[in-house]
Parts: structure tokens; sequence; C-alpha cells
């Protein structure tokens, strides 16, 4: 896969978790799960960021930037707390994915912001309850 393609395939995973993040921000609650409603605001915000970084990368190459899908398929059942954290874990795993093929397809600084991104996936994974990897977005290195 091209560095472009790369590009091209997280910016996708990216908008897909931002609908994500913004439906599950809508089934949590503020005030019954302060600190859940916090981590998903955060990541949220963090995928909007990175979605944004993706679209100039890509863009400096002269490519534009895949756009969001219409609508993207989300459990209809987000309404309790471990739902919503399942669904999250689901979502950084493959935003993880995306950024250990990415890491993979990069060189320099491109590289070193998709590991950074990398790292924050896996970290995400543990503030929602998920369990440590070895080699995050890479299962069949573990």
């Amino acid at each position: 896969m091209s560095t472009l393609e790369s590009l091209q395939a997280t910016l996708a995973a990216e908008h897909a978790a931002i609908f994500v993040y913004g439906d599950a921000g809508a089934h949590t609650s503020q005030s019954a799960e302060p600190a859940l409603f916090e981590t998903i605001s955060t990541l949220y915000r963090t995928h909007r960021a990175r979605r944004d970084q993706l679209r100039l990368l890509i863009a400096d190459r002269g490519a534009t930037p895949v756009a969001s899908a219409a609508t993207y398929v989300v459990p209809s059942r987000l309404g309790s707390p471990v739902a919503v954290r399942r669904h999250a874990l689901r979502t950084e795993q493959g935003c993880a994915e995306g950024y250990a093929a990415l890491v993979a397809n990069t060189a320099g600084p491109d590289r070193d912001w998709a590991i950074g991104a990398l790292i924050e996936a896996a970290q995400a994974r543990i503030q929602l309850d998920g369990a440590p990897e070895t080699f995050p977005g890479a299962p069949e290195l573990g």
C-alpha cells in the first residue's frame, strides 16, 4: 500500500470514528457517568484533530482527501455505559490498526505523527477498560 493510500484509508477510519463518538456521546450521561462522558468527549475531539491533520497531509501530496460517508452503521443498543465502552473499544482497535499500517507506510515526520496517534489509540483503549497489547494495532505480531 502506498503512503497516500494508507493516509486515505486512515482518514476514512477517522471519519467513521468521529461519527461513532458523536453517537456514543449522545448515549452517555454527563451526570450519571461523568468519567465516561469526559473520555468520549475527549476522544471525539482527538479524532477530529487527527482527521484535520490527515486532510492536510493528503492535500500536501496534491490529492483530494476522501470524504466521509453519508452515514455509518452503529449498534442500535448503546443504552448502557457498558455498551458504549465496548463500541468505543472496537473503534479504537480499528483506529490502532489503521495507524499501525500508516506507521508501516510512512517515513520521517509523517511516521513520527502516526506513531504518536498509534500510542494515543492504545492509551484510549486502556482508558476504556481495554487490555494492554504488546503490539497495539498489530495483534498478528503478538
